[in-house]
């Protein structure tokens, strides 16, 4: 029997810089895993040149995804978590120009970007279409090579699927499927947040899992902030406008704030009508998800593609159901987690393999079952409500414009915030002993359509709008 993957909800909740977590964040801390490789074995300082190569998905959309600026930085020591944003591209810029790249900032070697990083446009892995390996060259003419594939969500794996950087527990409870949740849950008479926050004992314990989903709702919050104060055209030659800023002003009611605090109040003070809801949610998911194109701060929700939908949900909890407690927070982020864990374990949430599917269908079933939990929901009905929501995701495809995650990946955050909240409120007023469709049936099926999907409509900007809308970058 295989090991069983073990998933905690800091796994499925990464904090990073965009725009993508299978291109940027994955391929970034696959560098960092690389430039350790060299460390443990005492060689860091023989490196006298270096090789990356980019395969499959990573090579076709790598450069709208800014996987190279990832990889420079990761190089470099540089660390996504804390790494300034502002200084993103100007550190790009500045070890191409200088053709010298700083291994983990401490060992200098001559790096020329056209001949050291390589994209193989017509190479294909067969374990993942997101593939990498670099290749270290010694002093005495030897080398040393590792492989890499970033699975989607920022998880890498090396040649078993399994991620590097967690750390292997005894789970008490251990859940692969929905049916283990209503085993586990109905065994606990407990919730599905307070299952996941028993299994997260064996990582750490509670103070700092509270502390560490506090760090993920401060980064969720400053998104949707900057995100909402923010002007002007988004980079990568598409010329695509910020719309959340001037959403923001659009429906703001007149009024002072200085913190992101006292911004939501004054929202809150406004128009509750089910038109401004609808405004308000999809400005919330814009806004991150025009941060993360941005090369900004985002939390993998549970990619950067659809960072949007959760921190979207979560402030439609806040704000417009009045749940702002920090109880209702933890609990909404741990049931949100334990949905995208299913999904990851019994399908995928990497567009490359699975399409838009495997991201914003997934967030909005991560979001849709948590909102449930939190209105007071049973474990059944938020398993209804992912169910649903993916239901309504199946067959989409990712077809980004240019390579880019922003056409039409910005506006399919709202979307899938907007439907995570509709399957909530279906499911809370439905008997789920009636339903016809099981979460665990639709992960299958989700699992089955990333299979039989063409691979022009996996991310590789080969098909679908990418391909109807030939927009040239060159040319913009």
């Amino acid at each position: 029997m295989s090991e069983k993957e073990q998933i905690s909800i800091f796994d499925m909740f990464k904090i990073g810089i965009g725009p993508s977590s299978s291109h940027t964040l994955g391929p970034w801390r696959a560098a960092q895993y690389f430039v350790n490789a060299l460390i443990k074995k005492n060689q860091l300082e023989n490196v006298s040149g270096l090789v990356i190569n980019l395969y499959g998905s990573l090579a076709k959309t790598g450069l709208g995804h800014g996987t190279d600026v990832a990889i420079l930085l990761g190089l470099s020591g540089d660390d996504p978590i804390i790494f300034d944003v502002d200084d993103v591209i100007p550190k790009y810029n500045r070890i191409r120009e200088d053709r010298q790249l700083l291994l983990k900032g401490i060992h200098a070697i001559a790096f020329d970007y056209q001949n050291n990083l390589i994209f193989h446009w017509n190479e294909i892995n067969d374990f993942h279409p997101n593939g990498m390996s670099f290749v270290a060259f010694f002093k005495d003419g030897s080398a040393f090579c590792e492989n890499y594939y970033s699975i989607g969500g920022g998880f890498v794996v090396q040649k078993e699927e399994k991620s590097i950087a967690t750390l292997k527990v005894d789970l008490p409870y251990p859940v692969d499927t929905a049916a283990d949740l209503i085993f586990w849950t109905d065994k606990l008479d407990c919730k599905i947040s307070e299952l996941v926050l028993k299994n997260e004992l064996m990582w750490r314990d509670e103070s700092l899992t509270l502390s560490k989903m506090d760090d993920v709702f401060n980064v969720f919050s400053a998104s949707v902030y900057k995100g909402c104060h923010s002007f002007g055209e988004l980079p990568g030659g598409l010329h695509v406008q910020r719309r959340a800023g001037e959403l923001n002003k659009k429906w703001l009611q007149p009024g002072s704030y200085h913190t992101f605090d006292s911004w939501i109040k004054q929202i809150g003070f406004g128009d509750k009508s089910f038109e401004s809801i609808l405004d308000w949610v999809s400005c919330f998911a814009l806004a991150v998800n025009e941060v993360n194109a941005s090369f900004g701060r985002v939390v993998t929700a549970p990619t950067n593609g659809s960072a949007g939908v959760i921190p979207a949900v979560l402030l439609y909890m806040i704000i417009f159901r009045n749940k702002s407690e920090r109880q209702s927070i933890y609990q909404f982020l741990a049931t949100a987690s334990e949905i995208g864990s299913i999904f990851k374990k019994g399908a995928t949430i990497s567009a490359a393999m699975g399409g838009c599917q495997a991201e914003i269908g997934v967030s909005s079933a991560m979001a849709a079952g948590a909102l449930t939990e939190c209105l007071g929901g049973t474990t059944r009905q938020v398993i209804m409500a992912a169910e649903i929501a993916m239901e309504h995701h199946l067959g989409l495809t990712c077809d980004p414009i240019g390579g880019l995650v922003q056409i039409p990946c910005i506006e399919r955050n709202s979307m899938g915030a907007i439907k995570a909240i509709l399957a909530s409120q279906l499911a809370l007023n439905s008997e789920p002993k009636n339903a016809k469709v099981s979460l665990d049936a639709v992960i299958a099926t989700m699992w089955e359509t990333a299979i039989d999907m063409n691979s022009k409509y996996k991310e590789t900007a080969e098909g679908g709008l990418a391909k109807r809308v030939p927009i040239s970058l060159a040319e913009c």
